[in-house]
């Protein structure tokens, strides 16, 4: 008989203070349109089969199989299947904690691949059959196999835990952002969102700003513009038309709006995403 015994090493772990909100197992079906949206929380992302872009408000990345994405606080995204290679992916809701390199630079989103694909889909699939299931101390088994996969993407990816709190959108924050998603095309001005909320004007708009990363006349601009690549993409309606039906002043100012923005013309836009769904 062979016996091998192994001492348990103690290390200096700081408690991670985190709560999991949510779990979801999803695959795209193509059954809804892919929008840009924000959550009040972290978000982890793992996608367990597929390939696709996930999208954020300015830049894109590739991600496939293994890949994990990590999302902060009301940071816009989305994400796009590739043709015939449907996404499917895990997404966890989490409270209290995110992420920064231990090198301090770059962004908060984070892209990887694991070597072990299996234990961490495995920490996925298990939070989510005790969630389904609700059996008897699901919450502490779900809360122990969250803590192990932070720990694992901690280790594996030398990342560093950064405790946050939550920092819910204001009521009238969240409904200037309802107001300006609902009601883009109109003319819209600082007046009319403190008409709307009755704050002061700046004021609004420094709130505003704490929550989204922007101000209010720039997530407007960045909302017609959506509209706009969606109007370019899937009707012949002409660039004066699309201008004036997302809320645009003139087609001059769209144009070099959505230059700024996405790095083209919309007229170049409509050429290569035609030419990408022919």
């Amino acid at each position: 008989m062979s016996h091998r015994q192994y001492v348990v090493q103690t290390t200096d772990v700081e408690k991670l203070n985190v709560r999991l909100l949510s779990i979801s197992f999803s695959k795209d079906e193509k059954d809804w349109r892919s929008v840009l949206h924000t959550h009040p929380f972290t978000e982890l992302f793992f996608v367990v089969a597929g390939e696709g872009k996930f999208l954020f408000r300015e830049k894109s990345y590739q991600i496939k199989t293994g890949d994990l994405v990590i999302i902060p606080p009301y940071m816009e995204h989305t994400e796009q299947s590739t043709r015939n290679m449907p996404l499917q992916y895990y997404v966890i809701g989490l409270e209290g904690i995110s992420f920064q390199p231990e090198s301090g630079k770059g962004g908060v989103q984070v892209f990887c691949n694991f070597d072990n694909l299996s234990l961490i889909s495995d920490l996925f699939a298990q939070m989510l059959y005790e969630v389904r299931n609700q059996s008897y101390g699901s919450d502490k088994i779900c809360q122990n196999l969250l803590e192990v996969l932070i720990l694992r993407i901690i280790r594996s990816q030398h990342l560093i835990p950064v405790a946050i709190s939550p920092t819910h959108m204001t009521k009238e924050c969240a409904q200037i952002k309802e107001y300006l998603d609902a009601n883009y095309a109109d003319q819209i001005t600082l007046d009319t969102l403190t008409e709307l909320t009755h704050m002061n004007k700046y004021y609004m708009a420094h709130s505003f700003a704490r929550y989204t990363g922007q101000s209010p006349i720039q997530y407007l601009n960045q909302r017609r513009l959506q509209a706009a690549c969606t109007l370019l993409e899937d009707t012949d309606h002409s660039i004066s038309s699309i201008a004036e039906s997302v809320g645009f002043s003139s087609q001059s100012y769209f144009t070099q709006a959505f230059r700024k923005k996405y790095g083209t013309t919309p007229i170049r836009y409509r050429q290569e995403n035609r030419a990408a769904t022919d």
